[in-house]
């Protein structure tokens, strides 16, 4: 059973820090994209950046040049450094992979979600 659990979240007032951990485990044969993904109260669901197995990286305009993603493919994990934090960060960060997984000796490609964890920002 493939699973994708998040840490990292928490509290933090404007202008601090946080960095989130996505470690995928299972019967993972290889790693595309990881991403991480928001959702705030009232919204829908928005992607924050995305890394590809080679490491292009892809940003949200809300989030450049304050959040940085990064992933360690020895260990099947993505990061999201996230600096310069704002009240507007504020929301459930999900974590996402695009997995090749072996099911029955057969290999096939699937999405994944984490649970989620919360950023809170405060004023």
């Amino acid at each position: 059973q493939v699973q994708l659990v998040e840490s990292g979240g928490g509290l933090v007032q404007a202008g601090g820090s946080l960095r989130l951990s996505c470690v995928a485990s299972g019967s993972i044969f290889s790693i595309n994209e990881m991403g991480w993904y928001r959702q705030a109260p009232g919204k829908q669901r928005e992607l924050v950046a995305d890394i590809t197995s080679r490491g292009s990286t892809n940003y949200a305009d809300s989030v450049k040049g304050r959040f940085t993603i990064s992933r360690d493919n020895a260990k099947n994990t993505v990061y999201l450094q996230m600096n310069s934090l704002k009240p507007e960060d504020t929301a459930v960060y999900y974590c996402n992979a695009n997995l090749v997984v072996v099911r029955f000796g057969v290999r096939a490609t699937y999405n994944y979600w984490g649970q989620g964890t919360q950023v809170t920002v405060t004023s």
